[in-house]
């Protein structure tokens, strides 16, 4: 049965289908909470409509899953569905190319094989990417590039930053599965220093219960050698080994093993992390987790508890290494999200911890304000708000005020005490960012108290700061940064224009430069920085 959740996202799939504007939409929903019977719908639909659909998967095992998975689905219907990856000889895949050109094929899946030059279709409708963290920029870029018109739906459990950060500023849709599957436990989750007995203790428990472990290690180099270590340890269980520089036909061989219950251990590298449903397997455990993602530890973690039986997930980092902030913030992150439904928790810790990338680049991570995604956002917004203006024959609405940096020594943000709700609290977020006026701010701080009570300090905090981004728009500051003791006002453009005047307004009261203006940070700073770019705004705007 469909849960609610998959329900609306289904009915959200099938609207921007019909919609004339080509589909971009992300499903956030939780490992194993169903995203892949909603892509199976979508994929039928566009088939029934005479398109053909292309399945973007990172792994071959997982290219492998769902293709048993789509054809036992699709059998009683006239659609043809292939598999395009290192599983298949040089003849299987001439044949299936030929296939996609001459629109015989219906759905192909396909791991970055899919993306060579040599792909072409005869009428590609449907481009669904599944687990999109592990695809670079040029990936997918390449995809569209065959096809302008193609909708596109995208299935992630944690988006990364810059995925999340486009669907909460609407550049794209978004729809959430939070309802678990019936019987579904959370996994029980430890983080440590390595333990070599603990790892014993653990893998004998598992086998006790019937079930079967995954051991990751990320390193192909050594990876021999810690199977060797883990046999001399827990003699009593057989240990395989899976890894992606494996031939296809033994990779191949190991897994279905493993899914037949011959293999106790399996010792493999990130590989696992996508996607693969193996209910048998209900421990994990992780070597040296701090070189690991955020994402990638969430992705691992998602690989057991898929049955009604309780799961152990241990993540271990190296007792000799010191951790750096960011290791540390995500090994706490991936122990206190245990709760069912957390990727959507998971992928905003991240977007704190990482930033959100750059769109118009390759990056995927960086400060929140990259110029990059600030500048297109904004272009975008701004170009959306001036057709509808004029459509109207009203004035230009104000620039919104994402493009202004400030970075003072106080807190700012929506406090989860205050806002309890993490999807709500991102929709204020996203409204917030939109805001371009003093009269939108007052109005929408009337809106926070009337609706959740008295501000908090930081979220009083966060009504200054967009203030201050008002005010600094109108003196013509771009960025406001709190340095040695100084507040530094930087030019929003090459230098500050009527130079003269400023100089003589904010005379004893700051140090004029050509593109930075340098205040005091005395101890009434924040009234003393609201006059001062009041005075500046009267100023730039004589």
């Amino acid at each position: 049965f469909e849960t609610e959740d998959q329900l609306r996202a289904i009915a959200d799939v099938k609207a921007d289908m019909e919609k004339p504007k080509p589909m971009d939409r992300l499903i956030c929903g939780d490992v194993g909470y169903g995203k892949t019977e909603v892509a199976l719908r979508a994929a039928f639909k566009a088939v029934m409509d005479g398109k053909q659909v292309a399945v973007l998967v990172p792994t071959t095992v997982l290219a492998q899953q769902h293709y048993v998975t789509f054809r036992q689905r699709l059998a009683p219907f006239p659609v043809e569905v292939e598999m395009l990856s290192r599983f298949r000889s040089r003849a299987e895949q001439r044949k299936i190319l030929e296939g996609l050109i001459t629109g015989r094929i219906d759905i192909v899946i396909g791991t970055h094989r899919l993306l060579q030059k040599d792909v072409a279709f005869a009428n590609l409708g449907l481009l669904i990417i599944d687990e999109e963290q592990r695809f670079g920029v040029t990936h997918k870029e390449r995809l569209k590039q065959m096809r302008t018109e193609v909708d596109v739906l995208t299935m992630t459990a944690t988006p990364i930053p810059r995925t999340l950060y486009m669907s909460l500023t609407g550049v794209r849709d978004i729809s959430t599965i939070e309802t678990p599957p019936e019987e579904r436990l959370p996994v029980t989750t430890y983080v440590g220093e390595y333990n070599a007995q603990l790892v014993r203790r653990a893998i004998l428990r598992e086998l006790e219960r019937g079930g079967q472990i995954f051991y990751v290690h990320n390193r192909v180099q050594t990876i021999e050698t810690v199977r060797h270590r883990l046999e001399r340890l827990v003699p009593e269980a057989t240990f395989a080994i899976a890894h992606g520089q494996m031939r296809e036909a033994d990779l191949e061989r190991v897994m279905l093993r493993f899914v037949a219950g011959e293999i106790d251990v399996l010792v493999c590298t990130s590989i696992i992390e996508s996607g693969l449903d193996i209910p048998n397997a209900n421990t994990l455990i992780v070597e040296r987790a701090e070189r690991f993602g955020l994402a990638q530890l969430y992705q691992l973690r998602g690989r057991v508890g898929r049955g009604a039986q309780r799961a152990y997930a241990y993540f271990f980092h190296d007792r000799l290494t010191r951790l750096t902030l960011e290791a540390r913030q995500r090994l706490e992150t991936i122990r206190e999200a245990t709760e069912l439904g957390a990727g959507y928790t998971i992928a905003m810790r991240d977007l704190e911890i990482r930033g959100a990338g750059d769109i118009l680049g390759t990056r995927q991570s960086g400060h929140i304000a990259a110029v990059g995604f600030d500048l297109y956002t904004r272009l975008l917004a701004r170009a959306v708000q001036e057709l509808k203006a004029r459509r109207e024959g009203k004035p230009p609405p104000p620039e919104p005020l994402g493009s202004i940096r400030i970075d003072l020594p106080i807190p700012v943000c929506l406090p989860d005490t205050y806002v309890p709700d993490v999807r709500l609290r991102l929709q204020i977020y996203r409204r917030l960012a939109e805001l371009g006026s003093m009269a939108q701010i007052d109005e929408m701080e009337r809106e926070l108290a009337d609706r959740f009570g008295p501000l908090p300090k930081p979220a009083q905090n966060l009504m200054y700061q967009l203030r201050l981004k008002a005010l600094a728009r109108d003196a013509g500051v771009g960025a406001i940064v709190a340095k040695n003791g100084r507040l530094v006002l930087q030019a929003g453009g090459t230098e500050y224009r009527n130079r003269k005047r400023l100089q003589r307004v904010l005379d004893g009261r700051a140090v004029m430069g050509r593109r930075e203006i340098h205040l005091p940070q005395v101890r009434d700073w924040r009234e003393e920085l609201v006059a001062v770019l009041r005075e500046m705004a009267r100023v730039v705007g004589a």
